[in-house]
Parts: C-alpha cells; sequence; structure tokens
C-alpha cells in the first residue's frame, strides 16, 4: 500500500506579535520573495521557497495590516495603523515615500505595471498613489460602503478588487469611472482577494472557505476548512498549474497541494 504523503511545514521565526499578512512576489529571475505583516510594526522579507529572512522594513509606529511586492521585487508596501502606508527599496530596505491617510490603513496594493500603488483603510476611501509622482495628490474613487478589508488589481489594471470588513462581497470598480460595477456575493466577510500572475483567476477567503474564481465569467469553486482564515494565496509556481472548468471543477491533481497549502498558513489562523 502506497504511503500517504505528509506535508511538512516550514516555520518561519522572526516576528514578535501576530502576523496578519502575507504577500507571495511573482517568480523574479532571482527567484520568489514572501513578505509577512505584523502587529509588532516590523514588516519582513523572506525566500519565498525556503523561508529564509532576508531583511526587515522599520519605520511603522503601529501595527502593520498589510504588505505587498511589486512585479518585479524591488518594491515594497505596507498599509498601518499609524495612518500610514509606506512604499520601501526591497533591495535596500530604505523607505522611499510615506503616504499619510487620516484613518488606520488595513490593505494596499501595486498595479501590475508598478507605476501606481492602491490604498484602503477606515476612512472608507479608495486612493490610487502615481508612483511616479509620488508628491501629487492621489486620486480617490467613490466611497466604499464599507472599512475597506482588501485590495487588489486586476484585467490589467482596469479593474479593482475590494473587500469590507463588515458585510460580505468582493467588488469591483471601473477605474476609469471610479464606480462600482459588479460584486461577487460571499456569505462572510472576505479578509483576502488575490489574482493570479496571468489574470484569470481570483482567490478569496471568507468564513471558513477558499474560492477560485475565474477572473472573466465570476463562476467559482470551492475548497472548505475545518479553519477560520485570514489569509488564502497560492504559491507563484504553482498558479500555471491551475486550471478551472465550469462543467469539471479545478483540476483534481492540486487538490491535495491546494490544501496543503492553506494549513501552511496556519499561523494566520484565528482558532
Amino acid at each position: 500500500m502506497e504511503k500517504k504523503k505528509v506535508a511538512i511545514p516550514l516555520v518561519c521565526h522572526g516576528h514578535s506579535r501576530p502576523v496578519v499578512d502575507l504577500f507571495y512576489s511573482p517568480v523574479t529571475p532571482d527567484g520568489y520573495f514572501l513578505i509577512s505583516a505584523s502587529k509588532d510594526t516590523n514588516p519582513m522579507l523572506r525566500n519565498g521557497e525556503t523561508g529564509d529572512w532576508i531583511g526587515t522594513f522599520q519605520g511603522h509606529k503601529g501595527a502593520v495590516w498589510s504588505c505587498c511586492l511589486d512585479r518585479n521585487a524591488l518594491r515594497a508596501a505596507s498599509a498601518s495603523a499609524d495612518f500610514s502606508a509606506k512604499v520601501w527599496d526591497a533591495l535596500t530596505g530604505d523607505e522611499l515615500h510615506s503616504f499619510e491617510h487620516k484613518h488606520i490603513v488595513r490593505a494596499c496594493a501595486f498595479s501590475e505595471d508598478t507605476h501606481l500603488l492602491l490604498t484602503g483603510g477606515m476612512e472608507k476611501t479608495l486612493r490610487v498613489y502615481d508612483m511616479n509622482r509620488p508628491d501629487a495628490a492621489p486620486r480617490e474613487l467613490d466611497k466604499s460602503p464599507g472599512s475597506v478589508r482588501t485590495v487588489a488589481w486586476l484585467h490589467s489594471d482596469q479593474t479593482i478588487l475590494s473587500s469590507c470588513t463588515d458585510m460580505g462581497g468582493v467588488r469591483l470598480w471601473d477605474v476609469r469611472t471610479g464606480k462600482i460595477v459588479q460584486t461577487l456575493e460571499t456569505k462572510a466577510s472576505v479578509t483576502s482577494a488575490e489574482v493570479s500572475q496571468d489574470g484569470r483567476f481570483i482567490t478569496t477567503a471568507d468564513g471558513s472557505s477558499v474560492k477560485f474564481w475565474d477572473a472573466n465569467q465570476y463562476f467559482y469553486f470551492i475548497f472548505s476548512t475545518a479553519l477560520v482564515l485570514l489569509k488564502a494565496m497560492i504559491c507563484p509556481a504553482m498558479w500555471s498549474q491551475l486550471h478551472l472548468n465550469q462543467s469539471l471543477g479545478v483540476n483534481l491533481s492540486l487538490e491535495e497541494k491546494i490544501c496543503g497549502f492553506m494549513y501552511l498558513i496556519s499561523s494566520l489562523v484565528k482558532k
């Protein structure tokens, strides 16, 4: 009888308080990288494959709720309870820009072309900052129906995704008009939303379920867990293997890998 394979998790030490967000970079010529946000105020950068620590970004004065890397993993961004979003040089750790807000910033995301930074938080306002003109005032979209929990870019930066802390659903915004054009319904509030590198899929976590959405037709498939999830992600090396079919479902050869990966981020789960 063939022995069942058991996934052994990598444990990445370093943070002194709870980890609240993780972000994988796309695969770069130097590999891929993992950045983590924590209530200890210090985002950390790691090798995405081994988990080895690379560096710590120091400068926030409050809990860091969200973090991300640009497509080339050359810049990092972080959103904090100190009412600021910061952009960092991912090679040196130096702070490049600090964007002040009027309330807690809960989410941030670089555009696919790396020229824009999107932020959202307790102000119920989505802001878009031009990285080529960091001193210019940001563009503000229409008011969000609730406090913003997650943000992401879709459709070659023509669409923005957002979710709220106190209501279900993922809202799709037209970047040109700044208005909501569609809502993807969920039973619970969406705690994370991630777009695949090729833009074909959206991964969301709400309650104890992980949903994989077709990014154009918006049908989805669910993986249920016994945990209440804060974050659901797919390792960058696995996105190319993921396939959705409206009648057949998710490529079953990946089911064990996907479910196993969800448990690798159990440090983000509220028991």
